[in-house]
């Protein structure tokens, strides 16, 4: 087994109607409740970010494009299964994106 971390980008953000938040937070729950075991580290949402250049200047914002929204690390047998667990993922009903990286044991 091996750790992924799951990159969230995008997306609609955190819904304005409290009626949608539970909605969306449900899906999101049921989809960490089917995962099981295999989760990890929950992760959590991002907020406020900056980045660092060569020459030591920082800037506030994430670097990537669209930004980084938070993260989740799964265990999984291959790169494939992470991504086949992550097929249905309620991110990506709501515009947003997910990138899966394998970790490597140091």
């Amino acid at each position: 087994m091996a750790n992924f971390v799951i990159l969230y980008t995008g997306g609609g953000g955190m819904a304005a109607e409290p009626a949608q938040r539970e909605k969306i937070m449900a899906a999101w729950g049921a989809w960490y409740g089917k995962m099981g075991e295999a989760i990890v580290d929950g992760g959590a949402p991002f907020a406020a970010s900056k980045h660092i250049t060569i020459e030591g200047g920082t800037a506030n914002g994430p670097l990537s494009v669209p930004p980084a929204t938070g993260y989740t690390v799964l265990s999984a047998d291959s790169l494939d299964e992470a991504a086949k667990l992550c097929e249905r993922h309620p991110h990506l009903k709501h515009g947003g994106q997910i990138q899966i990286f394998e970790t490597v044991q140091m």
